[in-house]
Protein backbone atom coordinates (compact mmCIF):
# COMPACT_ATOMS: atom_id res chain seq x y z
CA UNK A 1 0.00 0.00 0.00
CA UNK A 2 1.19 3.80 -0.64
CA UNK A 3 3.43 4.99 2.19
CA UNK A 4 1.66 8.30 1.81
CA UNK A 5 -2.01 6.81 3.17
CA UNK A 6 -3.55 4.07 4.38
CA UNK A 7 -0.46 1.99 5.44
CA UNK A 8 -2.19 -1.46 7.77
CA UNK A 9 -5.43 -2.86 7.67
CA UNK A 10 -6.58 -4.88 10.63
CA UNK A 11 -8.80 -5.98 13.50
CA UNK A 12 -9.32 -4.74 17.26
CA UNK A 13 -9.13 -7.37 20.14
CA UNK A 14 -11.84 -7.90 22.68
CA UNK A 15 -11.08 -7.08 25.79
CA UNK A 16 -9.97 -9.43 28.49
CA UNK A 17 -11.48 -9.95 31.69
CA UNK A 18 -8.44 -9.54 34.20
CA UNK A 19 -6.29 -12.36 32.27
CA UNK A 20 -4.02 -12.00 29.44
CA UNK A 21 -4.50 -15.87 28.91
CA UNK A 22 -6.41 -15.51 25.27
CA UNK A 23 -4.86 -12.82 23.83
CA UNK A 24 -2.07 -14.68 21.89
CA UNK A 25 -4.16 -16.87 20.30
CA UNK A 26 -6.59 -13.74 19.54
CA UNK A 27 -3.40 -12.17 17.86
CA UNK A 28 -2.68 -15.54 16.17
CA UNK A 29 -5.97 -15.59 15.11
CA UNK A 30 -5.70 -11.97 13.53
CA UNK A 31 -2.17 -12.51 11.94
CA UNK A 32 -3.52 -16.63 10.63
CA UNK A 33 -6.48 -13.93 8.62
CA UNK A 34 -3.50 -12.02 7.36
CA UNK A 35 -4.03 -8.71 8.55
CA UNK A 36 -1.24 -6.38 9.33
CA UNK A 37 -2.27 -4.62 12.90
CA UNK A 38 -4.15 -5.32 16.26
CA UNK A 39 -5.56 -3.22 18.50
CA UNK A 40 -5.32 -3.89 21.68
CA UNK A 41 -7.55 -3.47 24.44
CA UNK A 42 -5.95 -2.69 27.18
CA UNK A 43 -8.33 -1.03 29.36
CA UNK A 44 -9.76 -5.16 29.71
CA UNK A 45 -7.14 -6.25 31.24
CA UNK A 46 -6.29 -4.82 34.65
CA UNK A 47 -2.65 -3.86 33.49
CA UNK A 48 -3.08 -0.22 35.25
CA UNK A 49 -3.92 0.34 38.59
CA UNK A 50 -4.39 3.64 40.48
CA UNK A 51 -2.81 5.29 37.20
CA UNK A 52 0.37 3.14 37.83
CA UNK A 53 1.47 0.48 35.47
CA UNK A 54 0.82 -3.21 36.65
CA UNK A 55 4.74 -4.25 36.04
CA UNK A 56 4.27 -8.28 35.79
CA UNK A 57 1.08 -7.89 33.75
CA UNK A 58 3.01 -5.32 31.03
CA UNK A 59 5.55 -7.66 30.93
CA UNK A 60 3.53 -10.65 30.17
CA UNK A 61 1.68 -8.63 27.80
CA UNK A 62 4.83 -7.47 25.87
CA UNK A 63 6.28 -10.84 25.85
CA UNK A 64 3.27 -12.01 24.22
CA UNK A 65 3.46 -9.27 21.79
CA UNK A 66 7.16 -10.10 21.05
CA UNK A 67 5.77 -13.55 19.59
CA UNK A 68 3.61 -12.74 17.19
CA UNK A 69 4.14 -11.00 13.89
CA UNK A 70 1.58 -7.93 13.90
CA UNK A 71 1.73 -4.03 14.22
CA UNK A 72 0.11 -3.04 17.07
CA UNK A 73 -2.05 -0.11 18.30
CA UNK A 74 -3.99 0.28 21.57
CA UNK A 75 -7.62 1.69 22.35
CA UNK A 76 -7.75 3.40 26.18
CA UNK A 77 -10.17 3.11 28.40
CA UNK A 78 -14.21 3.60 26.73
CA UNK A 79 -14.69 5.81 29.82
CA UNK A 80 -11.62 7.85 29.14
CA UNK A 81 -12.73 12.01 29.83
CA UNK A 82 -11.04 14.90 29.36
CA UNK A 83 -14.34 16.67 30.07
CA UNK A 84 -13.81 15.36 33.84
CA UNK A 85 -13.19 18.09 35.85
CA UNK A 86 -13.70 16.40 39.40
CA UNK A 87 -11.48 13.19 38.22
CA UNK A 88 -9.15 15.13 35.38
CA UNK A 89 -6.21 13.87 37.52
CA UNK A 90 -6.50 10.45 37.54
CA UNK A 91 -7.99 10.82 33.97
CA UNK A 92 -4.57 11.73 32.99
CA UNK A 93 -2.53 9.66 35.09
CA UNK A 94 -4.06 6.52 33.40
CA UNK A 95 -3.57 8.10 29.72
CA UNK A 96 0.05 8.73 30.69
CA UNK A 97 0.62 4.94 31.70
CA UNK A 98 -1.56 3.50 28.07
CA UNK A 99 1.20 5.68 26.57
CA UNK A 100 3.94 4.24 28.61
CA UNK A 101 2.73 0.77 28.13
CA UNK A 102 2.38 1.12 24.30
CA UNK A 103 6.02 2.35 24.51
CA UNK A 104 6.70 -1.03 25.70
CA UNK A 105 5.02 -2.88 23.08
CA UNK A 106 5.53 -1.06 20.21
CA UNK A 107 1.85 0.18 19.65
CA UNK A 108 2.41 3.44 17.25
CA UNK A 109 -1.20 5.00 18.32
CA UNK A 110 -3.70 5.68 21.41
CA UNK A 111 -7.19 6.21 20.94
CA UNK A 112 -8.80 8.27 22.84
CA UNK A 113 -12.35 9.22 22.87
CA UNK A 114 -13.38 12.41 22.12
CA UNK A 115 -15.08 14.26 26.07
CA UNK A 116 -18.46 13.88 27.11
CA UNK A 117 -20.49 16.21 29.60
CA UNK A 118 -24.31 17.26 29.99
CA UNK A 119 -25.20 19.83 28.31
CA UNK A 120 -26.36 21.90 31.50
CA UNK A 121 -22.70 21.45 33.33
CA UNK A 122 -21.13 23.53 34.80
CA UNK A 123 -18.51 25.30 33.29
CA UNK A 124 -20.15 25.43 30.11
CA UNK A 125 -19.42 23.97 26.71
CA UNK A 126 -16.18 26.42 26.05
CA UNK A 127 -14.42 25.93 29.37
CA UNK A 128 -15.02 21.90 29.12
CA UNK A 129 -13.53 22.41 25.29
CA UNK A 130 -10.72 24.04 26.61
CA UNK A 131 -10.11 21.72 29.54
CA UNK A 132 -10.14 18.63 27.10
CA UNK A 133 -7.50 21.03 24.78
CA UNK A 134 -4.85 21.40 27.68
CA UNK A 135 -5.31 18.13 28.46
CA UNK A 136 -4.67 16.97 24.92
CA UNK A 137 -1.76 19.17 24.80
CA UNK A 138 -0.27 17.83 27.91
CA UNK A 139 -0.61 14.57 27.07
CA UNK A 140 0.70 14.70 23.63
CA UNK A 141 3.92 16.11 24.66
CA UNK A 142 4.11 12.35 26.81
CA UNK A 143 2.95 10.75 23.49
CA UNK A 144 6.00 12.39 21.92
CA UNK A 145 8.38 10.91 24.47
CA UNK A 146 6.73 7.29 23.53
CA UNK A 147 6.49 7.38 20.10
CA UNK A 148 3.02 7.37 19.93
CA UNK A 149 0.47 9.58 18.05
CA UNK A 150 -2.74 9.91 20.13
CA UNK A 151 -6.13 9.40 17.54
CA UNK A 152 -9.21 11.32 18.82
CA UNK A 153 -11.97 8.87 18.29
CA UNK A 154 -15.38 10.62 17.42
CA UNK A 155 -18.27 9.26 19.86
CA UNK A 156 -22.32 9.05 19.83
CA UNK A 157 -24.52 10.62 22.75
CA UNK A 158 -26.26 8.19 24.81
CA UNK A 159 -28.54 11.09 26.23
CA UNK A 160 -30.20 14.07 25.08
CA UNK A 161 -28.96 15.57 27.97
CA UNK A 162 -24.91 14.80 26.66
CA UNK A 163 -22.54 17.01 24.95
CA UNK A 164 -20.55 15.34 22.88
CA UNK A 165 -18.13 17.11 20.18
CA UNK A 166 -19.17 16.64 16.22
CA UNK A 167 -16.95 15.50 13.71
CA UNK A 168 -16.13 18.72 12.22
CA UNK A 169 -16.07 20.38 16.08
CA UNK A 170 -13.50 17.47 16.76
CA UNK A 171 -11.40 18.99 13.49
CA UNK A 172 -10.86 22.11 15.31
CA UNK A 173 -9.96 21.09 18.16
CA UNK A 174 -6.81 18.90 16.79
CA UNK A 175 -5.70 21.85 15.17
CA UNK A 176 -6.26 23.83 18.09
CA UNK A 177 -4.08 21.58 20.04
CA UNK A 178 -2.00 22.05 16.91
CA UNK A 179 0.73 19.21 17.87
CA UNK A 180 2.23 16.18 15.47
CA UNK A 181 1.39 13.52 18.14
CA UNK A 182 -2.20 14.48 18.05
CA UNK A 183 -4.50 13.30 15.19
CA UNK A 184 -8.10 12.70 14.62
CA UNK A 185 -9.73 9.07 14.34
CA UNK A 186 -12.43 8.74 12.17
CA UNK A 187 -15.12 5.88 13.50
CA UNK A 188 -17.66 5.68 10.27
CA UNK A 189 -20.44 4.04 12.48
CA UNK A 190 -20.10 6.31 15.08
CA UNK A 191 -20.76 9.34 12.88
CA UNK A 192 -23.51 7.39 11.22
CA UNK A 193 -25.30 7.00 14.86
CA UNK A 194 -24.38 10.84 15.85
CA UNK A 195 -25.64 11.91 12.18
CA UNK A 196 -29.60 10.57 13.22
CA UNK A 197 -29.24 11.99 16.93
CA UNK A 198 -28.33 15.36 16.39
CA UNK A 199 -29.35 16.26 12.91
CA UNK A 200 -25.73 17.04 11.44
CA UNK A 201 -24.98 15.79 8.10
CA UNK A 202 -22.35 12.78 9.02
CA UNK A 203 -21.27 12.20 5.54
CA UNK A 204 -19.90 16.31 5.00
CA UNK A 205 -18.50 15.91 8.79
CA UNK A 206 -16.83 12.79 7.89
CA UNK A 207 -15.33 14.42 5.38
CA UNK A 208 -14.02 17.44 7.01
CA UNK A 209 -12.78 15.61 10.18
CA UNK A 210 -10.68 13.20 7.52
CA UNK A 211 -8.12 15.72 6.80
CA UNK A 212 -6.70 15.65 10.26
CA UNK A 213 -7.54 12.03 11.06
CA UNK A 214 -4.35 9.92 11.42
CA UNK A 215 -6.43 6.66 12.12
CA UNK A 216 -9.80 4.87 10.84
CA UNK A 217 -12.35 2.54 12.68
CA UNK A 218 -14.93 0.16 10.31
CA UNK A 219 -17.69 -1.22 11.37
CA UNK A 220 -21.17 -1.55 10.24
CA UNK A 221 -24.85 -0.32 11.70
CA UNK A 222 -27.95 0.70 10.55
CA UNK A 223 -27.48 4.92 12.04
CA UNK A 224 -30.04 3.76 15.37
CA UNK A 225 -28.85 5.22 18.40
CA UNK A 226 -29.11 3.30 20.74
CA UNK A 227 -32.17 2.34 22.74
CA UNK A 228 -32.53 3.50 26.44
CA UNK A 229 -33.77 -0.05 27.58
CA UNK A 230 -30.45 -2.63 27.07
CA UNK A 231 -31.10 -6.09 25.25
CA UNK A 232 -30.78 -9.15 26.62
CA UNK A 233 -28.46 -10.75 24.15
CA UNK A 234 -26.41 -8.48 21.84
CA UNK A 235 -28.20 -10.88 18.61
CA UNK A 236 -31.71 -8.92 19.69
CA UNK A 237 -29.99 -5.33 18.95
CA UNK A 238 -28.40 -6.75 15.76
CA UNK A 239 -31.92 -8.42 15.10
CA UNK A 240 -33.60 -4.65 15.43
CA UNK A 241 -30.73 -3.00 14.07
CA UNK A 242 -30.15 -0.59 16.81
CA UNK A 243 -27.41 0.61 18.67
CA UNK A 244 -23.62 0.65 17.89
CA UNK A 245 -23.64 -2.64 16.79
CA UNK A 246 -20.17 -3.19 15.39
CA UNK A 247 -21.34 -5.60 12.51
CA UNK A 248 -19.28 -7.27 9.70
CA UNK A 249 -19.09 -4.50 6.70
CA UNK A 250 -22.47 -5.39 4.46
CA UNK A 251 -24.79 -6.40 7.35
CA UNK A 252 -25.66 -2.53 8.33
CA UNK A 253 -26.23 0.32 5.61
CA UNK A 254 -23.26 2.15 5.54
CA UNK A 255 -22.25 3.30 2.15
CA UNK A 256 -18.56 2.26 2.85
CA UNK A 257 -17.27 2.82 -0.80
CA UNK A 258 -18.65 6.37 -0.81
CA UNK A 259 -17.34 7.37 2.32
CA UNK A 260 -13.93 6.07 1.14
CA UNK A 261 -13.91 8.38 -1.86
CA UNK A 262 -14.50 11.29 0.62
CA UNK A 263 -11.34 10.22 2.53
CA UNK A 264 -8.69 12.61 2.76
CA UNK A 265 -6.41 11.32 5.72
CA UNK A 266 -2.89 11.76 7.88
CA UNK A 267 -0.08 9.68 6.14
CA UNK A 268 0.45 6.68 8.11
CA UNK A 269 -2.91 6.19 8.66
CA UNK A 270 -4.39 2.61 9.98
CA UNK A 271 -7.66 1.23 9.48
CA UNK A 272 -9.19 -1.31 12.41
CA UNK A 273 -12.12 -3.46 12.05
CA UNK A 274 -13.99 -3.34 14.85
CA UNK A 275 -15.10 -6.84 14.91
CA UNK A 276 -15.76 -8.85 17.98
CA UNK A 277 -14.74 -12.34 17.66
CA UNK A 278 -18.36 -13.67 18.18
CA UNK A 279 -17.70 -12.48 14.01
CA UNK A 280 -14.98 -14.45 13.49
CA UNK A 281 -16.54 -16.67 10.15
CA UNK A 282 -17.17 -12.77 8.53
CA UNK A 283 -14.13 -11.50 9.24
CA UNK A 284 -11.85 -12.78 6.54
CA UNK A 285 -14.30 -10.98 4.33
CA UNK A 286 -14.83 -7.88 5.97
CA UNK A 287 -10.90 -7.93 5.91
CA UNK A 288 -10.39 -8.10 1.77
CA UNK A 289 -13.83 -5.45 1.55
CA UNK A 290 -11.60 -3.31 4.08
CA UNK A 291 -8.66 -3.52 2.01
CA UNK A 292 -10.49 -2.81 -1.04
CA UNK A 293 -11.58 0.25 0.86
CA UNK A 294 -8.37 0.99 1.85
CA UNK A 295 -6.92 1.14 -1.94
CA UNK A 296 -9.66 3.40 -3.31
CA UNK A 297 -8.03 5.87 -0.19
CA UNK A 298 -4.98 5.31 -1.83
CA UNK A 299 -5.61 5.91 -4.94
CA UNK A 300 -7.66 9.05 -4.38
CA UNK A 301 -4.50 10.47 -2.48
CA UNK A 302 -2.15 9.65 -5.33
CA UNK A 303 -4.00 11.05 -7.58
CA UNK A 304 -4.79 14.04 -5.38
CA UNK A 305 -0.76 14.28 -4.78
CA UNK A 306 0.02 14.05 -8.32
CA UNK A 307 -2.18 17.13 -9.34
Amino acid sequence: MSEQTITAVGFSVDAGRGSASALETSLRRIADLGADVAELSLYGYDVIAGGRIVEARAREIAAICARVPLRYTVHGQIVSNFMDGPHLGRQKAVVSAMLDLCGRIGATVLVQHGGRARLDARPGREALDRMERDALAEMAEVAQRHGVRIALENIFGTSPDEYRQTPAELTETVRAVDHPNLVGLVDVGHAYIEGTRTGFDWRAEVKAFSQVAGHLHLHDNFGQPPAPTPFYHPSEAVALGIGDLHLPLGWGDIPFEAVAGDLDVLPGTMMILELGERFDTERAESLAEARRLAAIVNARSATRTAA
